[in-house]
């Protein structure tokens, strides 16, 4: 079994560049930067911050909602899958791209109430990209986990 996921949450670097295919699907392409704090050790050593830069494939639904709302700076938040491709440059050079195609976002940071102020935080809808429907997804409400009754008795299993 493997597991390919990566959930990122960082900044947008430029707006996102849409276009659309011949049958009419939207594919959106965007940055993302992810950035770790710098630090000083303890001996008095200084780690500056690191950011990296991610290149983000957003399909259908989800490049239409990127299109309409999505801003350089914008933070957000991405699930998706890691993929490695690669083509041969001008001078018949291998080269390589690592891109994450989403596979849901959400608008993280302060909704614009269109005045150009920012209002109140509030949590933004996430957004999933189902083959069968690109819809509005509300956050998940958490509850709380009820822990299974502990049983007192020996069992006869061996471990």
């Amino acid at each position: 079994m493997s597991v390919n996921k990566v959930i990122l949450i960082g900044n947008v670097g430029k707006d996102p560049e849409v276009r659309y295919l011949d049958n009419g699907v939207a594919v959106a392409s965007l940055t993302l930067a992810t950035s770790e704090r710098g630090y000083t050790t303890q001996t008095g050593v200084q780690v500056p911050e690191r950011t990296e830069w991610h290149n983000i494939v957003l399909w259908r639904g989800l490049a239409e909602i990127a299109e309409k709302y999505v801003r350089k700076g914008s933070q957000i938040y991405i699930e998706g899958k890691i993929r490695t491709r690669n083509y041969e440059d001008q001078n018949g050079v291998k080269r390589y791209v690592t891109e994450i195609f989403a596979d849901s976002m959400q608008l993280l940071g302060k909704r614009d109430n269109g005045s150009g102020a920012e209002g109140a935080a509030s949590p933004q809808p996430a957004y999933n990209n189902q083959p069968a429907q690109n819809t509005y997804q509300q956050p998940a409400q958490t509850q709380p986990v009820q822990q299974p009754e502990q049983n007192t008795a020996e069992d006869d299993l061996p471990f």
